[in-house]
């Protein structure tokens, strides 16, 4: 009894010490600068994003596509599947720190030969035995190795949910390129069919001119050339509308069908601020969240794979009913028995498994390390692209508006002048590809437009806070 004391002390001074077994988590000093690239402050700003992606978007028709696409889109549902497997693994962990019990009743009988040594003496040579027992084995958690293991399989199941929000985020975004780009194909297609109609009423004009003397056959050649041009465009139009609305059904889960699709102008999408986006945005974005997790869980590893080269505590309990006979079996308390037993082990000599583990488990958190702060760069380089493309594509779009708005002006102009004879069909059919190409051109930066308010929206985190 008188050692009953130091190894107390022994044992709460390896408790206390356990701690120190395995690094403590630092987050990487990722040396963030205080503007992007652009000059856009990321420091402060009482302005933020909407907090999810319904609170963003005003477009019914987009938001019932992205409802159908949350519930079965194939990517989304295997995040969730992955999901449910890490949250299996975390609470099964999360036991460990208990002692396992298990229980046994087995029966034996034996019958020794004749020739046997029992056979030989003339002792009996039928053995019966019946045993009944349980059975408790704890594991001591002394150097933190069950602790690391929940913590790693924390993080794990926490990484299984933000690359859930990372799939949700990239498919609202690929979602609205797809939606936002038929809706831009119906407009080039309907500038398409009217360009063909000011094409015939040209057409007609030159017939007419021709049977006066006024025009040739060769002018009237040109323009149903640039006719047949409209046509193919308007096929090539037809094709794409075609092709998007099966790829936009393909990511919502759906069989190819025809997509409901509006434009609700000027009620899109709530506002996105123009600059001042605070540093929790780009932190809070999944990917990013993701990546750190992981980083998490590779750090736990190295302590898992620490532990596990230092002493191993083991304390055990048995007991129950043995008896060689089944009749006197359940006889208490004769046919009472019990072990308590505690062990040490301590590995020695594994050729060096456990050490190359070890070492194994470091390099893998440096590799996180340096996925962590290349996520980090991805994501702040994509801020800075998408506030760029938003300040730039709206000069487009202004341009592109000024640019149209003189070509219609021209065309009013070309006619007059057609008919009194001061221009001929090449400047017709000039004039009249110049406003088709400055339509179609203007239809497109409407909806790039639209898409860089999506892609700022999605590139700061998707409101996923």
């Amino acid at each position: 009894m008188r050692y009953s004391k130091y190894i107390f002390i022994v044992f709460v001074s390896l408790l206390l010490t356990s701690c120190m077994v395995s690094r403590k988590y630092q987050r990487p000093d990722l040396n963030m600068p205080e503007q992007y690239k652009d000059g856009s402050s990321i420091t402060s700003n009482n302005k933020t994003l909407p907090r999810y992606f319904r609170d963003f978007f005003k477009n019914t028709s987009l938001l019932a596509l992205l409802d159908s696409a949350f519930i079965k889109n194939s990517d989304l549902l295997i995040a969730v599947q992955n999901i449910a497997l890490a949250e299996t693994t975390l609470s099964t962990v999360k036991l460990n720190y208990l002692p396992e019990l298990n229980a046994q009743i087995n029966g034996s009988y034996t019958k020794a030969s004749k020739n046997s040594l029992a056979g030989q003496s003339g002792e009996h040579r039928e053995t019966k035995d019946f045993n009944f027992s349980a059975a408790l084995s704890w594991d001591i958690d002394i150097w933190g190795r069950i602790k690391n293991e929940k913590k790693e399989a924390l993080a794990n199941y926490l990484r299984t949910r933000e690359v859930r929000k990372a799939v949700q985020n990239r498919l609202v975004a690929d979602i609205a390129k797809g939606y936002y780009n038929l809706l831009m194909l119906d407009e080039q297609l309907n500038i398409a069919n009217k360009s063909r109609e000011l094409s015939d009423s040209t057409l007609q004009m030159m017939k007419i001119q021709y049977q006066v003397g006024d025009a040739d056959m060769l002018g009237i050649r040109q323009i149903e050339a640039q006719q047949e041009g409209t046509k193919i465009l308007v096929s090539q139009i037809e094709q794409s509308l075609n092709s998007q609305e099966n790829a936009l059904s393909v990511l919502c889960g759906n069989y190819a069908s025809t997509i409901s699709r509006k434009w609700e102008k000027d009620k899109e999408f709530n506002c996105v601020p123009a600059e001042g986006y605070p540093m929790t945005l780009l932190s809070a974005r999944p990917d990013i969240k993701a990546a750190e997790m992981s980083l998490l869980a590779a750090n736990a590893r190295v302590g898992i794979q620490q532990a596990a080269m230092y002493p191993n505590i083991n304390i055990s309990l048995s007991g129950g009913l043995n008896s060689l006979t089944s009749s006197s079996w359940f006889s208490v308390p004769a046919s009472l028995f019990g072990t308590v037993a505690g062990g040490i082990a301590q590995p020695i000599f594994n050729r060096r498994k456990l050490k190359t583990q070890y070492e194994q488990a470091l390099i893998e958190r440096e590799k996180e390390v340096i996925t962590f702060r290349q996520t980090v760069l991805e994501g702040y380089a994509q801020v800075s692209d998408a506030l760029k493309n938003k300040e730039e594509i709206e000069k487009q779009f202004i341009f592109a508006l000024n640019k149209e708005k003189v070509l219609k002006d021209n065309i009013s102009s070309i006619k007059v002048l057609f008919t009194t004879g001061a221009a001929n069909y090449l400047d017709i059919i000039t004039v009249q590809s110049a406003y088709l190409e400055a339509r179609l051109q203007t239809a497109r930066l409407s909806m790039e437009k639209v898409l860089a308010n999506v892609e700022l929206f999605c590139a700061l985190g998707g409101g996923w806070q």
